[in-house]
C-alpha cells in the first residue's frame, strides 16, 4: 500500500511564540537548538535555520511593532518550516519589496535575499491595510522551508498544504487528516472528532486504511461510519482528485466545510448533517471538473467560515502550505481544535 500521510504524525507545531521584543530572539534560539537536537539536524544546517528565524523575528519587531508570531512546524518529508506572520500594515508594493537590497520601514530589505538564499524554499504574501467595503487582515506572511533529508520523495511538494493544531496546543488533537497520492490520484480523509481532548483524538485514530479503499468515496465513509460506532463519533469530509483528468469528488457528513477557488471566484460546498458513528443523513458526492488552476480547501469547524477571496486578496495564488498556515492562524477558533487541508491542481 502506498504510504498514507497522517497529520498526527507528519504535521506538528513544534513552537509558536509572539514577537514582541528582543527577548523573543533568546527564546527562539533556545527552542530551535532543542528542536535541531531532537531531529538530528547538523550544526551547519541548524545555524542556517537560526539565522532565518532571527531575521524573520527581527522584522516582525521592527516593522509590525511586535504584533506578530514565529512558528516552527514539522511537515512530511521530513520538512522543517519557519513561519512568520504579523498583523502590521503590510507591504504596498510587493514587487519592489522583493528586490534584494530594497528597504523601507515596511519591507524585509536585505534580509529577504538572505532568507531566500539560506532556505531550500521560501514563499511570501502580504496584504496592505486600507479602507474598503470588505474587512481584510493586513500584514505579512513569510514561509522559509528546510528539507531535512537528501531524499525528497516524501515531500508533499507544491500541490498540498496542511495545518493541524490542537485546542490550547495540548497533546490531544481530535482533528486528523489522512492523505495519499497514488496512481495519479490524490485522496484525503479529513476528520473532526466530537468535542476535543483524548476521546476526540481516540475516535479519529486508526482510520488511515480507509483512504486506500478500492471503491468510491461512499464506501470510504461507510467504513469510517462503522468503525466509529464504539466511539463518541466524528464528522468528516473525503476528497478525491484525478489530477490527469482534473475530476474532483467531495463527500462529507457533519460540520465540515469545503471551498473551491477558480478564476478569482470561490465556491462553497456543504455536507449532509449528522455524525459518523451515530446518526446522519444519506449523502452523495459533489462532482466537478477543475479548470487550469484550482485550489480545493477542506476545513474543520475550528476554522471560521466568514472569509472569501475579498478578505485575502491574492492569497489563493500562493503555495498551498502558505495558504493553509495563513488561514489556520488568522481564521482559527481559540475554542476548538483547528485543521485545514489545501490542494492546488494545475499552475
Amino acid at each position: 500500500m502506498t504510504r498514507i500521510i497522517d497529520s498526527a504524525l507528519d504535521c506538528k507545531l513544534l513552537h509558536s511564540g509572539p514577537t514582541q521584543d528582543e527577548s523573543t530572539l533568546v527564546l527562539l534560539r533556545s527552542k530551535i537548538f532543542a528542536i535541531a537536537k531532537r531531529l538530528g539536524i547538523s550544526d551547519l544546517r541548524r545555524e542556517d535555520i537560526l539565522l532565518v528565524a532571527a531575521e524573520l523575528a527581527t522584522n516582525n519587531i521592527k516593522h509590525a511593532n511586535g504584533r506578530g508570531m514565529i512558528q516552527v512546524w514539522q511537515q512530511p518529508g521530513p520538512v522543517l518550516d519557519i513561519l512568520s506572520l504579523d498583523y502590521g500594515p503590510g507591504i504596498a508594493d510587493i514587487a519592489q519589496a522583493e528586490q534584494d537590497g530594497f528597504s523601507t520601514a515596511n519591507t524585509f530589505g536585505k534580509g529577504l535575499g538572505a532568507i531566500r538564499r539560506l532556505s531550500d524554499e521560501s514563499y511570501f504574501y502580504s496584504q496592505h491595510n486600507g479602507s474598503g467595503p470588505v474587512t481584510k487582515w493586513s500584514g505579512t506572511v513569510f514561509l522559509a522551508r528546510f528539507h531535512l533529508a537528501a531524499d525528497k520523495s516524501g515531500v508533499l511538494g507544491n500541490d498540498i498544504g496542511m495545518f493541524s493544531r490542537s485546542l490550547s496546543d495540548t497533546r490531544h488533537n481530535g482533528d486528523r487528516i489522512y492523505l495519499q497520492k497514488k496512481d495519479g490520484r490524490l485522496r484525503w480523509l479529513h476528520l473532526d472528532g466530537l468535542g476535543h481532548g483524548a476521546e476526540a483524538q481516540s475516535a479519529t485514530a486508526n482510520l488511515a486504511s480507509h483512504v486506500d479503499h478500492p471503491e468510491g468515496l461512499e464506501a470510504i465513509l461507510a467504513g469510517v461510519d462503522r468503525q466509529l460506532v464504539p466511539t463518541r463519533g466524528a464528522v468528516a469530509a473525503v476528497c478525491e482528485i484525478d489530477t490527469a483528468r482534473r475530476d474532483l469528488q467531495l463527500l462529507g457528513v457533519g460540520d465540515m466545510h469545503a471551498r473551491i477557488f477558480e478564476k478569482d471566484e470561490m465556491q462553497y460546498v456543504s455536507f449532509a448533517p449528522g455524525i459518523l458513528g451515530r446518526e446522519h443523513r444519506a449523502t452523495s458526492p459533489f462532482r466537478a471538473t477543475l479548470g487550469q488552476r484550482s485550489v480545493v480547501v477542506t476545513a474543520s469547524d475550528g476554522i471560521r467560515r466568514n472569509w472569501d477571496t475579498g478578505n485575502f486578496v491574492g492569497l489563493f495564488n500562493q503555495h498551498p502550505q502558505l495558504i493553509a498556515y495563513t488561514l489556520g492562524n488568522i481564521m482559527g477558533r481559540v475554542s476548538d481544535d483547528q485543521s485545514i487541508c489545501v490542494s492546488v491542481v494545475g499552475k
